[in-house]
């Protein structure tokens, strides 16, 4: 049960200025095929207050300037130019885009996919799924925002779909889930589930009872990767609680649970380097 978020912990974050990313050790595997990835944690950021650390989120209401900061080091970790980091508008929808060029308006879109060097492509989270998929023999990468109603309608199939587009063979697809909310901390109410068990009867069993009558524990994580097996891709979870570690992950589920005025965003990228 999840009814009030842990508290607050304003031992900030470290005073180093370089992101810290985690990595997938399934993805570093490829990592000598000229794929470079990151799921970029709180650390190495300018922001402060709530927004403390590296957030990347530009549609939360931090200073405009520290997201800029923060987001051209994510860049300059990925070895890309500032305008080379793109992130959809990301609308909860299971739409995936090609992408070839940088853009000067955000797509209104959940996944973008690429076949073209220096091009990061991030997905932006606060304890939705960020997962990166690659190809890397027909040198293809994506980056899926796959929340709950992504994930139900879609998204990471259609992720897989355009990557196959633009040249990528599914048997080849590697993907990981980044950090996200577990089940110990999403909490549903019967509605939720009636949802996914109307979609499918056997999603029941993403479901455990709540300590609160009539409620249940979602296991979103374990959801999407399945939902990965299923459309033949190899994928592995990082295993990490965007609620339940603050030092490192935003969490909106912890926001709200405080009732904050906003929250932090955190961002998961992918760039195919020049061969």
């Amino acid at each position: 049960m999840t009814s009030a978020a842990p508290p607050v912990n304003n031992s900030a974050m470290p005073a180093d200025n370089v992101p810290a990313p985690l990595r997938s050790p399934l993805l570093e595997s490829i990592a000598g095929e000229g794929v470079r990835h990151g799921f970029f944690t709180r650390i190495g950021g300018v922001s402060t207050g709530i927004y403390a650390g590296l957030n990347t989120g530009t549609g939360s209401e931090d200073d405009p300037g520290s997201v800029r900061v923060n987001r051209d080091r994510v860049a300059a970790w990925m070895g890309v130019a500032p305008q080379n980091l793109l992130s959809a508008w990301q609308v909860h929808s299971p739409d995936a885009l090609v992408v070839r060029e940088p853009f000067a308006e955000r797509p209104k879109v959940d996944a973008m996919v690429t076949d073209r060097p220096g091009l990061a492509l991030g997905a932006s989270s606060a304890d939705c799924g960020p997962v990166l998929f690659a190809d890397a023999k027909a040198r293809v990468v994506g980056a899926a925002h796959a929340g709950w109603k992504g994930a139900l309608t879609g998204v990471l199939e259609n992720t897989v779909a355009a990557m196959e587009s633009i040249g990528a063979s599914r048997e080849n697809i590697v993907a990981a889930l980044g950090p996200s909310i577990s089940a110990a901390a999403y909490e549903v109410g019967p509605e939720f589930v009636e949802r996914f068990v109307a979609a499918e009867k056997a999603n029941r069993d993403y479901f455990t009872p709540s300590a609160n009558a009539g409620r249940s524990m979602f296991d979103l994580p374990r959801y999407t990767i399945d939902r990965l097996a299923a459309a033949g891709v190899r994928a592995e979870h990082l295993g990490r609680c965007t609620y339940a570690d603050e030092d490192l992950f935003f969490s909106y589920r912890r926001t709200t649970h405080r009732g904050e005025p906003d929250y932090g965003r955190l961002i998961s990228a992918i760039v195919l380097e020049d061969a």
